[in-house]
């Protein structure tokens, strides 16, 4: 029984310090300690030896036992560290190689476009007033004088989400809350999206974008109006761009005026991109209506003022010559990245 356990000894130890992974030790530790292993169960048939051989056995197959125990732990710690340094010489990185590059984003036509606008105006004592996407019938439309019965209040036009609410067709209704809430004078633009039921083609989508402008004080003009627009588009455009002024109709301002630039393709002559014109439309404006100013508290006997509109994608696509606004939300690459 002496040169058994000496023999399972010896040829355990060898096994154990050559075993490879963690599943090859722990089949053995099953081979030798488990409870049909070798060594468990020369320790079972003890009964079986005389009285006086039992503690000689007994007390050498246990320490047989221990070293095996800890040969097995011995092992298995330089296995998990071996297998520790291979997984960090995987995952190394060598610092001392080029980085990769990474490719520059720009920014969307439109995000240019917006703020150069708001940059503009904010230089002319302008500040940015918000409102919400969602409006209701009252600030989209009666408090800016549209009568009931105006076309633009029909669905075929507008999107309607409940009897009195809308999505806003404008940022006018900005106008109105600011009007509502400030004492004149007062100064603002309020860009933001908007939204009307057209279909999509080269020059309508359902989701654009907006900057209007208001100024209330006493004794504003058309003439104020006038300055002030034609110093905005000389900023955006060119101090080249010649600008004129239309007899236009507006329900929330009178008299109203369309702003047309001279076209930049021709040089005001005439050509196809200005339809033999010579000029192109930009924007609308107009002098606040005394109805929408009393209807929102403001006297229009004490204080007049003007407002206009502008569509960003309008002045997009005429600062960079797009000829189809779909090119500003079909995210194409190519496309974009002729704005860096």
């Amino acid at each position: 029984m002496e040169e058994k356990l000496e023999k399972i000894q010896q040829e355990a130890t060898n096994i154990i310090k050559k075993a490879s992974n963690l599943d090859e030790l722990d089949d053995l530790r099953v081979k030798y300690l488990g409870k049909k292993g070798e060594v468990t169960q020369i320790l079972r048939s003890m009964g079986e030896l005389p009285p006086e051989k039992r503690p000689v056995i007994g007390k050498l197959a246990n320490q047989v036992k221990s070293k095996l125990q800890q040969l097995i732990s011995k092992r298995k710690e330089e296995l998990k560290n071996q297998a520790k340094e291979e997984q960090l010489k995987e995952e190394s990185i060598d610092v001392t190689l080029p980085g990769v590059k990474i490719k520059s984003a720009n920014k969307h036509p439109l995000t240019l476009v917006f703020n150069e606008i708001k940059e503009i105006f904010l230089g002319l004592g302008f500040k940015i007033a918000e409102g919400p996407d969602v409006e209701t019938d009252y600030y989209n439309f009666e408090a800016l004088n549209f009568p009931a019965n105006h076309p633009a209040r029909d669905m075929q036009d507008t999107f309607y989400v409940g009897e009195d609410e809308l999505l806003r067709t404008h940022t006018s209704s900005v106008q109105v809350r600011t009007m509502e809430q400030t004492t004149p004078p007062i100064r603002i633009i309020a860009p933001g999206r908007v939204y009307r039921s057209d279909e999509i083609d080269a020059t309508h989508t359902p989701v654009f974008h907006q900057v209007e402008g208001l100024m209330i004080g006493k004794d504003i003009s058309f003439a104020n109006l006038k300055e002030i627009l034609i110093e905005a588009v000389h900023e955006l455009f060119g101090t080249d761009r010649k600008v004129r002024f239309r007899p236009s109709y507006f329900p929330f301002t009178e008299p109203s005026a369309e702003v047309d630039v001279s076209c930049a393709n021709c040089g005001g002559q005439g050509c196809s991109v200005c339809s033999d014109t010579g000029w192109l439309e930009i924007l609308g404006s107009g002098m606040v209506h005394p109805n929408v100013l009393e209807m929102s508290g403001i006297d229009s006997k004490e204080f007049t003022g003007f407002a206009f509109g502008m569509g960003v994608e309008r002045i997009a696509m005429l600062k960079y010559d797009i000829d189809d606004i779909r090119l500003l939300y079909e995210n194409d690459v190519r496309f974009l990245e002729q704005f860096k």
